[in-house]
Protein backbone atom coordinates (compact mmCIF):
# COMPACT_ATOMS: atom_id res chain seq x y z
CA UNK A 1 0.00 0.00 0.00
CA UNK A 2 1.14 3.69 -0.56
CA UNK A 3 1.21 5.60 2.22
CA UNK A 4 -0.96 8.64 2.10
CA UNK A 5 0.07 11.97 2.04
CA UNK A 6 0.03 13.16 5.68
CA UNK A 7 2.13 9.54 6.50
CA UNK A 8 4.80 10.24 4.02
CA UNK A 9 5.20 14.00 5.74
CA UNK A 10 5.59 12.45 8.47
CA UNK A 11 8.19 10.43 7.24
CA UNK A 12 10.05 12.98 5.48
CA UNK A 13 10.31 15.22 8.12
CA UNK A 14 11.29 12.77 10.84
CA UNK A 15 15.09 13.40 12.29
CA UNK A 16 15.51 10.54 14.26
CA UNK A 17 17.70 7.51 13.00
CA UNK A 18 15.99 4.48 13.32
CA UNK A 19 18.22 2.34 11.03
CA UNK A 20 19.84 0.43 13.57
CA UNK A 21 16.59 -1.29 14.43
CA UNK A 22 14.78 -4.53 13.51
CA UNK A 23 11.16 -5.68 13.16
CA UNK A 24 9.30 -8.55 12.60
CA UNK A 25 6.21 -8.42 11.44
CA UNK A 26 3.78 -11.91 12.13
CA UNK A 27 0.38 -12.51 9.70
CA UNK A 28 -1.67 -15.01 11.21
CA UNK A 29 -4.17 -14.51 8.10
CA UNK A 30 -5.14 -18.39 7.37
CA UNK A 31 -5.38 -17.61 3.82
CA UNK A 32 -2.29 -19.37 1.82
CA UNK A 33 0.49 -16.05 1.51
CA UNK A 34 -0.18 -16.38 -2.37
CA UNK A 35 -4.05 -15.37 -1.58
CA UNK A 36 -5.15 -11.83 -1.04
CA UNK A 37 -4.83 -10.80 2.42
CA UNK A 38 -6.83 -8.11 3.92
CA UNK A 39 -4.33 -8.24 7.51
CA UNK A 40 -1.35 -8.00 5.19
CA UNK A 41 -2.55 -4.83 3.94
CA UNK A 42 -2.70 -3.62 7.04
CA UNK A 43 0.61 -4.71 8.45
CA UNK A 44 1.91 -3.07 5.18
CA UNK A 45 0.94 0.19 6.04
CA UNK A 46 3.02 0.04 9.39
CA UNK A 47 5.82 -1.58 7.56
CA UNK A 48 5.90 0.73 4.94
CA UNK A 49 6.38 3.68 7.62
CA UNK A 50 9.06 2.01 9.49
CA UNK A 51 11.05 1.13 5.95
CA UNK A 52 11.01 4.77 4.85
CA UNK A 53 12.10 4.98 8.22
CA UNK A 54 15.40 2.28 7.97
CA UNK A 55 13.63 0.16 10.22
CA UNK A 56 14.86 -3.35 8.67
CA UNK A 57 11.38 -5.32 8.15
CA UNK A 58 10.83 -8.75 7.62
CA UNK A 59 6.98 -10.21 7.13
CA UNK A 60 6.39 -13.70 8.52
CA UNK A 61 3.44 -15.35 7.37
CA UNK A 62 2.52 -18.31 10.08
CA UNK A 63 0.07 -20.44 7.50
CA UNK A 64 3.34 -21.27 5.55
CA UNK A 65 5.66 -22.31 8.15
CA UNK A 66 5.65 -25.91 9.63
CA UNK A 67 4.94 -24.38 13.69
CA UNK A 68 4.00 -27.32 15.52
CA UNK A 69 1.88 -26.77 18.31
CA UNK A 70 3.12 -26.50 22.05
CA UNK A 71 4.62 -24.91 24.78
CA UNK A 72 8.21 -25.60 24.49
CA UNK A 73 11.08 -24.04 22.47
CA UNK A 74 11.87 -27.18 20.20
CA UNK A 75 8.86 -29.40 19.54
CA UNK A 76 10.49 -31.81 17.43
CA UNK A 77 11.91 -32.94 21.03
CA UNK A 78 8.38 -33.54 22.46
CA UNK A 79 7.50 -36.25 19.56
CA UNK A 80 6.04 -33.69 16.94
CA UNK A 81 8.31 -34.85 13.08
CA UNK A 82 9.16 -30.75 12.25
CA UNK A 83 9.07 -27.69 14.17
CA UNK A 84 10.57 -24.46 12.30
CA UNK A 85 9.70 -22.38 15.08
CA UNK A 86 13.39 -22.61 16.52
CA UNK A 87 14.24 -21.05 13.58
CA UNK A 88 11.50 -18.08 13.48
CA UNK A 89 12.74 -17.69 17.11
CA UNK A 90 16.07 -16.49 16.27
CA UNK A 91 14.64 -13.51 14.18
CA UNK A 92 12.09 -12.96 17.09
CA UNK A 93 15.28 -12.73 19.62
CA UNK A 94 17.10 -10.50 17.05
CA UNK A 95 14.35 -8.01 16.60
CA UNK A 96 13.12 -4.57 18.18
CA UNK A 97 9.62 -4.54 17.51
CA UNK A 98 7.26 -7.36 17.20
CA UNK A 99 4.16 -6.66 15.23
CA UNK A 100 1.13 -9.59 14.93
CA UNK A 101 -1.37 -9.02 12.71
CA UNK A 102 -4.72 -11.66 12.76
CA UNK A 103 -8.29 -11.57 10.92
CA UNK A 104 -11.28 -11.97 13.92
CA UNK A 105 -13.42 -15.44 13.42
CA UNK A 106 -16.24 -15.34 15.76
CA UNK A 107 -15.26 -12.46 17.61
CA UNK A 108 -11.54 -13.93 18.77
CA UNK A 109 -8.07 -13.88 17.00
CA UNK A 110 -7.26 -16.75 14.61
CA UNK A 111 -6.22 -19.91 15.70
CA UNK A 112 -2.79 -19.53 13.83
CA UNK A 113 -2.04 -16.19 16.32
CA UNK A 114 -3.04 -18.45 19.27
CA UNK A 115 -0.36 -20.80 18.54
CA UNK A 116 1.93 -18.20 17.71
CA UNK A 117 1.27 -16.68 21.07
CA UNK A 118 1.69 -19.40 22.58
CA UNK A 119 5.24 -20.28 20.99
CA UNK A 120 6.29 -17.04 22.26
CA UNK A 121 5.35 -18.15 25.61
CA UNK A 122 7.27 -21.31 25.17
CA UNK A 123 10.47 -19.00 25.41
CA UNK A 124 9.21 -16.96 28.64
CA UNK A 125 12.10 -19.81 30.54
CA UNK A 126 14.85 -17.44 28.60
CA UNK A 127 16.85 -14.45 30.35
CA UNK A 128 18.39 -12.53 29.23
CA UNK A 129 22.15 -10.88 30.12
CA UNK A 130 20.45 -8.75 32.98
CA UNK A 131 18.25 -11.79 34.25
CA UNK A 132 15.05 -10.63 32.88
CA UNK A 133 13.12 -11.99 30.84
CA UNK A 134 14.47 -12.39 27.22
CA UNK A 135 11.69 -10.31 25.94
CA UNK A 136 12.73 -7.31 28.04
CA UNK A 137 13.92 -4.47 25.81
CA UNK A 138 11.81 -5.14 23.00
CA UNK A 139 8.48 -3.05 22.43
CA UNK A 140 5.34 -5.03 20.48
CA UNK A 141 1.56 -4.01 18.66
CA UNK A 142 -1.00 -5.60 17.61
CA UNK A 143 -3.38 -5.56 14.24
CA UNK A 144 -6.23 -6.80 13.56
CA UNK A 145 -9.17 -6.77 10.83
CA UNK A 146 -12.60 -8.34 10.47
CA UNK A 147 -16.20 -7.72 10.09
CA UNK A 148 -18.47 -7.22 12.40
CA UNK A 149 -16.74 -6.44 15.84
CA UNK A 150 -13.74 -7.21 17.67
CA UNK A 151 -11.19 -5.24 17.49
CA UNK A 152 -10.49 -4.25 20.82
CA UNK A 153 -11.29 -7.36 22.07
CA UNK A 154 -8.78 -9.12 20.20
CA UNK A 155 -5.79 -6.48 20.41
CA UNK A 156 -6.41 -6.46 24.15
CA UNK A 157 -5.33 -10.42 24.43
CA UNK A 158 -2.57 -9.90 22.02
CA UNK A 159 -1.15 -7.12 23.86
CA UNK A 160 -1.49 -8.74 27.45
CA UNK A 161 0.65 -11.35 26.48
CA UNK A 162 3.27 -9.83 25.00
CA UNK A 163 3.14 -7.74 27.95
CA UNK A 164 3.08 -10.95 30.19
CA UNK A 165 6.34 -11.89 28.38
CA UNK A 166 7.85 -8.77 28.94
CA UNK A 167 7.37 -7.20 25.87
CA UNK A 168 7.43 -3.01 26.67
CA UNK A 169 3.94 -2.36 25.14
CA UNK A 170 3.74 1.80 24.11
CA UNK A 171 0.74 3.51 24.25
CA UNK A 172 -1.90 3.10 21.55
CA UNK A 173 -0.17 0.19 19.88
CA UNK A 174 -2.76 -1.26 18.20
CA UNK A 175 -5.18 -0.25 14.76
CA UNK A 176 -7.89 -2.30 13.33
CA UNK A 177 -10.19 -1.92 10.61
CA UNK A 178 -13.85 -3.80 10.45
CA UNK A 179 -16.95 -3.35 7.79
CA UNK A 180 -20.32 -3.55 8.49
CA UNK A 181 -22.67 -5.94 10.59
CA UNK A 182 -23.01 -9.21 7.70
CA UNK A 183 -21.37 -10.77 4.90
CA UNK A 184 -19.45 -7.21 3.21
CA UNK A 185 -16.12 -6.11 2.06
CA UNK A 186 -13.04 -6.37 4.12
CA UNK A 187 -10.17 -3.81 4.57
CA UNK A 188 -8.48 -3.76 0.94
CA UNK A 189 -11.56 -5.23 -1.14
CA UNK A 190 -12.19 -2.82 -3.90
CA UNK A 191 -15.52 -0.97 -3.20
CA UNK A 192 -17.23 2.20 -5.04
CA UNK A 193 -14.35 4.90 -4.13
CA UNK A 194 -11.35 2.62 -3.52
CA UNK A 195 -10.27 0.48 -2.05
CA UNK A 196 -12.36 -0.18 1.22
CA UNK A 197 -10.66 1.19 4.33
CA UNK A 198 -8.15 2.59 2.77
CA UNK A 199 -9.77 6.04 3.36
CA UNK A 200 -10.71 5.54 6.79
CA UNK A 201 -9.03 7.71 8.39
CA UNK A 202 -9.25 6.65 12.18
CA UNK A 203 -7.98 3.44 10.99
CA UNK A 204 -4.74 5.11 8.55
CA UNK A 205 -4.61 7.13 12.11
CA UNK A 206 -4.47 4.60 14.47
CA UNK A 207 -1.88 2.63 12.29
CA UNK A 208 0.23 5.68 12.23
CA UNK A 209 0.11 6.48 15.78
CA UNK A 210 1.06 2.43 16.77
CA UNK A 211 3.75 2.40 13.95
CA UNK A 212 5.90 5.78 15.21
CA UNK A 213 5.15 5.23 19.21
CA UNK A 214 6.46 1.52 18.99
CA UNK A 215 9.60 2.88 16.66
CA UNK A 216 10.45 5.69 19.51
CA UNK A 217 10.08 3.27 22.45
CA UNK A 218 12.00 0.56 20.60
CA UNK A 219 14.81 3.45 20.28
CA UNK A 220 14.16 4.66 23.51
CA UNK A 221 14.72 1.21 24.93
CA UNK A 222 18.30 0.48 23.07
CA UNK A 223 19.61 3.86 23.63
CA UNK A 224 19.13 2.66 27.32
CA UNK A 225 20.26 -0.07 26.80
CA UNK A 226 17.08 -1.94 27.75
CA UNK A 227 15.09 -1.38 31.39
CA UNK A 228 17.60 -1.31 34.47
CA UNK A 229 17.35 -4.70 36.31
CA UNK A 230 17.02 -3.55 39.67
CA UNK A 231 13.54 -5.39 41.41
CA UNK A 232 13.16 -7.42 37.82
CA UNK A 233 16.05 -10.10 37.84
CA UNK A 234 14.91 -13.33 38.24
CA UNK A 235 17.96 -14.85 39.31
CA UNK A 236 17.47 -12.81 42.59
CA UNK A 237 14.27 -15.13 43.05
CA UNK A 238 13.47 -18.73 43.74
CA UNK A 239 10.99 -20.10 41.09
CA UNK A 240 8.79 -20.35 43.27
CA UNK A 241 7.58 -23.88 41.42
CA UNK A 242 5.64 -26.78 42.91
CA UNK A 243 7.23 -29.94 42.82
CA UNK A 244 6.30 -32.77 40.25
CA UNK A 245 4.13 -29.93 38.76
CA UNK A 246 5.64 -28.40 35.25
CA UNK A 247 5.58 -24.59 34.70
CA UNK A 248 6.55 -23.53 31.35
CA UNK A 249 8.37 -20.67 32.55
CA UNK A 250 10.67 -23.02 34.83
CA UNK A 251 11.47 -25.67 32.02
CA UNK A 252 15.00 -24.61 31.44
Amino acid sequence: MTLNETQSKLCDESSTDFSDLKAVIFNTSLKKEEAKSHTKLLLSVAGDIMSRNKVEVEYIHVASQQIAVGVYPDMTEHGWERDEWPALWEKVAAADILIIGTPIWLGEVSSLCRVLIERLYAMSGMLNEKGQSIFYGKTGGAVVTGNEDGIKHCASGILYGLSHLGYTIPPQADCGWIGEAGPGPSYGDDVEGGPAGFDNEFTQRNATIMTWNLMHMARMLKDAGGLPNHGNDRNAWKAGCRFDYENPEHRA
